[in-house]
């Protein structure tokens, strides 16, 4: 008998819009829509927007006077999954995608008993909204970073929505959710889960 298949997860949603709350964000909404489609798999889980918090740039787990990214850090470290959820700007992902990733790379440096980094066994997913094409350049760009620091990828890791070039609407401006996005989001969510329940059940070798 599978008993993988019920095993409760957590995820945590880190929204890298450069919007504060409470303007509306695309990259909000997609991360809520991935969220949703996670719970129909057994994941509970929240959003944080990073623009709300003051996450100090550098490299290290703590970097003092005020920073916000320890407690942020420890909502990521207390998940199974992490999904990172970002527009495109300038064919990149948001600068706040980039101080994440660059918060992240402390990882590194911090292991188990057995020489393996705390985000081993931690499966991560990808959500990518914008006007101009550049999702896949994207998502490559923030798999890599994700990979190096620690997180598993299951296959589709990421869900996109990109509108016509040099058009002003975005995806929070549509009337529904195209359905090749929600279908996307969906496989996302699916093998996300899987993955994430297959390496709770048995982790990944020493590294010592």
């Amino acid at each position: 008998m599978d008993t993988t298949s019920k095993m409760p997860l957590r995820a945590v949603a880190l929204v890298c819009t450069l919007t504060p709350s409470p303007a509306p964000s695309s990259s909000q909404l997609l991360a809520e829509q991935t969220m949703a489609a996670l719970a129909e798999h057994g994941v509970t889980g929240t959003t944080v927007r990073i623009a709300d918090h003051d996450v100090k740039p550098g490299v290290e787990i703590d970097m003092g006077d005020g920073d916000a990214w320890p407690g942020i850090r420890e909502k990521v470290l207390d998940a199974d999954i992490l999904i990172l959820s970002t527009p495109i700007w300038l064919g990149h992902p948001s600068s706040i995608a980039q101080r994440v990733l660059e918060r992240l790379d402390a990882e590194i440096s911090e292991t188990d008993d057995e020489g393996r980094m705390l985000t081993y066994g931690k499966v991560a997913g990808v959500c990518v909204v914008g006007n101009e094409d550049g999702a896949h350049k994207v998502s490559a760009d923030l798999f890599q970073g994700l990979n190096d620091v620690g997180f598993s990828l299951a296959p589709n890791a990421v869900t996109y929505w990109v509108g016509e070039a040099m058009q002003g609407t975005d995806y929070q401006d549509l009337d529904k959710t195209p359905e090749k996005t929600a279908s996307t989001t969906k496989t996302l969510a699916a093998n996300t889960a899987h993955l994430a329940r297959r390496l709770k059940a048995a982790s990944y070798p020493s590294s010592s």
